[in-house]
């Protein structure tokens, strides 16, 4: 039994990692039996997940949409948020009573939150029928925790606290056939006072450029439109190798493949570089999209944060990009309610928004993570209070998106068509900008890069028609 142990996980050493590769001997283990997978969570757990489907897949399990007749129920987690715990546990309360009909039933909890180390302990002490648990580094090891449980009708509980090696060549289905996920950099090194991610996915480790493009040429070749490069702060990539070699390069690099669209998610505003502002603008595959969190327009609240830059310095990197990058969009996070924000901190943060007029924001209240630095200060806000500034904030940044996408209306504007939408019964895709629309037109499209005509604007869509030269 492995247990995730905090101090062990702060710690941070410059030691190279190495490369390892996958390898699974383990096979059938899983035939005749299925497996459904709950993801909660940031895009890296999303692909986390696409990996634990293809391991399942190789062990003979085959998928099923429906949790309530499945062999095996996986939680793929996330701790970013109170919220994210509670649909975890509500999802566990949900799955012991069907455990308690068919003993056979095989749970297991992985991601984030397996990382947490009240989370485990919560685990062994009230949730006892839960056959495994594994974290973040050692998502590889999955045959062989599945093995064990099978054949030795054991609790496996297997968490490493430390970051091991990079591992490649672990497989992959992927969700979509047209955009793919691809990592590029794990872990963060930042350690923002409220957050909990440099606990719980380690330091940073760069993968090597030659293995990232290795992954990019493939998926040209396999017919793909989209990839979105990955990390807690893709930023911050090659500073780990010390190879001279940063995100600039790799965006470059991977541009050469030829890809139509790259995007990448996320940007700390510390590591935004000049350079990498004037390559976007030289490259016309890598889209024009930035998502940029604030997270709060006070500097109080900032340095209280960890956040390491200024409001001003955030609003000049912010204002290049608008300058230099053509037609950009810029999307961001903001935390209110945070401890010590007062009324003022509150009001410089929407005089921010004013500022910026963003395209899109993530808005929350600001939630206690267990071990974080933030827990220890001092809140005198109430959730009313805190509540009201946040549908005041969104209902500011609302009014902008919406702004942002009436100025598109009667423009063309290019989509990668991902499918039919469930709800208007037309497809819909998103633009280079990353807006989602909605227009009429044949199903062959889809999965091509067309151009839309933009006929309309709601606050969180567009509506159009396809344009015919």
């Amino acid at each position: 039994m492995n247990l995730p142990d905090y101090i062990e996980a702060s710690r941070r050493t410059k030691l190279k990692k190495d490369i390892e590769y996958y390898n699974n001997d383990i096979k059938n283990i899983g035939l005749g039996k299925t497996y459904h997978i709950k993801t909660y969570g940031c895009q890296m757990n999303e692909h986390d997940t696409e990996n634990l489907k293809a391991m399942l897949e190789e062990l003979g399990f085959t998928y099923n949409d429906n949790y309530l007749t499945s062999d095996l129920v996986l939680l793929n987690t996330c701790s970013i948020r109170e919220n994210a715990h509670n649909k975890a546990f509500g999802m566990l309360g949900r799955l012991k009573h069907l455990k308690e009909e068919n003993p056979n039933l095989i749970v297991g909890l992985c991601g984030c939150m397996a990382q947490e180390e009240g989370v485990v302990s919560e685990i062994l002490n009230k949730y006892k029928w839960v056959n495994f648990v594994f974290g973040t580094h050692n998502i590889h090891r999955l045959p062989y925790i599945i093995n064990e449980v099978l054949n030795n009708n054991t609790n496996e509980i297997e968490v490493f606290s430390k970051e091991g090696n990079i591992i490649e060549g672990i497989p992959v289905k992927r969700d979509s056939k047209y955009k793919a996920y691809v990592n590029i950099i794990y872990g963060c090194d930042k350690f923002c006072t409220y957050c909990i991610v440099p606990f719980t996915r380690g330091g940073q480790r760069s993968r090597l450029k030659e293995d990232i493009v290795k992954e990019v040429e493939q998926l040209v070749k396999d017919g793909y439109m989209e990839v979105t490069l990955l990390g807690q702060n893709v930023n911050a990539y090659g500073k780990d190798l010390n190879l001279g070699y940063g995100m600039e390069k790799l965006l470059e690099e991977v541009s050469k493949t030829n890809i139509p669209r790259i995007r990448f998610v996320t940007s700390h505003p510390w590591d935004f570089t000049d350079g990498m502002i004037d390559c976007i603008t030289r490259h016309e595959n890598i889209m024009p999209a930035i998502h940029l969190p604030v997270q709060s327009g006070s500097n109080k609240i900032l340095k209280m944060m960890g956040r390491k830059y200024t409001k001003e310095e955030y609003l000049t990197l912010f204002n290049k990009m608008k300058e230099r990058i053509p037609r950009v969009s810029i999307s961001t996070d903001i935390i209110v309610g945070f401890p010590g924000e007062d009324r003022e901190d509150f009001n410089e943060t929407i005089d921010l928004v004013n500022k910026c007029k963003f395209d899109n924001a993530f808005t929350f209240i600001y939630s206690k993570r267990e071990h974080t630095p933030a827990t220890k200060l001092k809140d005198n806000t109430p959730l009313e209070e805190k509540e009201r500034r946040l549908n005041q904030l969104n209902e500011i940044v609302n009014k902008y998106f919406l702004e942002n996408n009436k100025k598109l209306v009667g423009t063309l504007v290019p989509v990668l068509v991902e499918g039919i939408s469930d709800k208007k019964n037309e497809l819909y895709g998103y633009t280079d900008t990353n807006k989602l629309i909605n227009f009429k037109g044949n199903d062959d499209i889809i999965g091509k890069i067309v151009t839309v005509k933009v006929t309309s604007a709601k606050t969180w869509s567009l509506d159009g028609e396809l344009y015919d030269k």
